[in-house]
């Protein structure tokens, strides 16, 4: 037999031997039931390699012993050259695998919105109903943009706060890291409830010179906001 082909038979012989001992590995249930994180990646870092070196081994021996290998493919050193290159092999194809699932996660799924500079913000500017009193320190207002992602506290421009007739606003402004369309600003002001505005921004956010429409809470408070995006106005 040609030593490419052996080289596959060791190949698909590695592969074998590490999926069989995995699964046997898995149905076993070997390893510490209270820690089964360390024993899953015992089976898959440890024991299964061990299985696809014992498989490319054996594949090739088996070769050798159906009496189709002559010459210096015959003895033990042919067993032991051929495996080692079909291990290499795999490993090659392993590297390979998981440089590109690096290169597509950091390429598509990794969902920072601006991978090349600094964070988007979303600007907001909250107004409250008539006779709210709103503190003009910022050290007694919290802000804080929740998602399905992350978290990231805010602040707010006490120099910004005005009037609007009767009402007070206050204006803020917090980073937008990721992508996602799930997001919410929760503002929290010593001695009153709790408020959460949800964020009706795209995924993406895109930048947009103007404050949308007010968006009105259950209280009465309101909440109008836009993405403010690097080197943009």
């Amino acid at each position: 037999m040609k030593d490419p082909s052996r080289i596959a038979v060791g190949v698909a012989g590695a592969v074998a031997g590490y999926i069989a001992i995995f699964v046997l590995f898995s149905l076993l249930d070997v390893g510490n039931r209270a820690d089964p994180i360390t024993s899953g990646l015992l089976g898959l870092f440890v024991y299964s390699p061990m299985g696809a070196i014992a498989g490319a081994v054996l594949a090739n021996w088996l070769v050798t012993r159906s009496g189709k290998d002559t010459g210096q493919d015959a003895g033990v050193g042919g067993v032991a050259r051929n495996s080692l290159k079909s291990l290499g092999i795999v490993a090659l194809l392993c590297t390979a695998g998981i440089g590109a699932y690096i290169a597509y996660a950091y390429a598509t799924a990794t969902p920072w919105l601006n991978r090349n500079g600094a964070n988007p913000l979303l600007v907001f500017e909250v107004r409250f109903p008539a006779g709210v009193t709103v503190p003009t320190s910022a050290q007694d207002i919290t802000i804080e943009l929740q998602t399905d992602i992350n978290t990231m506290p805010g602040e707010v421009s006490p120099a910004a706060f005005y009037r609007d007739g009767d009402q007070a606003v206050i204006a803020g402004e917090v980073e937008l890291a990721f992508r996602t369309s799930h997001r919410q600003l929760a503002v929290n002001i010593q001695g009153q409830p709790s408020r959460i505005y949800p964020i009706g921004l795209t995924a993406r956010a895109p930048h947009t010179p103007e404050f949308g429409t007010w968006r009105r809470l259950g209280d009465g408070s309101e909440i109008r906001y836009r993405a403010k995006w690097p080197g943009k106005t």
